[in-house]
């Protein structure tokens, strides 16, 4: 028998933090194995798991799971979060990889200068209300509906509140100008297995501080420094 489900990552966000949404959605407990050294990050290497030399890795019902995308579709169908037909996946794709693009823009954003800093926040705020959260908007008006796809919850739901929730952590009032989408978050947030995550003590990485860009250079060896859009 698999044991429970096990993540191998930094302790922080970074691309291991979808997943985490996604289990905790799922309500699957799940321990993890934090990269603190290169030694740690080495040995993986070694062992011939990560395939393309990259973490995030999930060990899941017997695999040892590598690329993100593939780790979060894996879950969403196992746990009925990825729609009823090929329909209503195309759809929970589309909206997923709408908001996969607007979290891009903050994924980078504590390894910034600080100057690079205030002009990515500006460019994530314009970015989130003039391109992605119009488009939220709308749907959610055209259809009426509680959720993104076929009115039921589903890994678009999780992934939109997830962006919603970054975004906020750069302007707390970035919602005003979309009702619907207020009335979005307020009901996903309500979700009981969503709740219990955003609880304090909760598995859920806070903002990526001082310490985890530290690890994550040290350990990966990222000696250039990352440029802004």
């Amino acid at each position: 028998m698999a044991g429970k489900t096990k993540l191998y990552y930094f302790d922080g966000r970074g691309k291991m933090e979808s997943i985490r949404w996604l289990l905790a959605a799922a309500g699957v407990e799940f321990e993890e194995e934090f990269l603190e050294t290169r030694e740690q990050y080495e040995k993986l290497l070694q062992s011939g798991y990560l395939l393309f030399q990259q973490v995030p890795m999930v060990e899941i019902d017997g695999m040892k799971m590598v690329q993100t995308r593939a780790i979060l579709n894996y879950i969403a169908a196992k746990y009925n979060l990825y729609g009823k037909d090929l329909k209503e996946r195309a759809l929970i794709d589309m909206y997923v990889g709408g908001t996969e693009d607007l979290m891009g823009f903050i994924l980078l954003f504590p390894f910034l200068s600080a100057e690079d800093k205030e002009k990515q926040r500006a460019f994530i705020v314009q970015k989130a209300t003039s391109r992605y959260f119009p488009v939220y908007e709308k749907i959610l008006k055209d259809h009426g509906q509680d959720f993104l796809v076929g009115n039921n919850f589903s890994w678009a739901d999780v992934h939109l509140l997830e962006a919603i929730l970054m975004v906020e952590e750069k302007k707390s009032d970035v919602l005003s100008g979309f009702p619907r989408l207020q009335a979005f978050k307020a009901r996903i947030s309500s979700i009981p297995t969503i709740k219990k995550f955003l609880e304090p003590g909760s598995q859920r990485k806070p903002v990526p501080d001082d310490k985890y860009v530290e690890t994550v250079r040290r350990v990966l060896r990222m000696y250039h420094d990352v440029k802004a859009n």
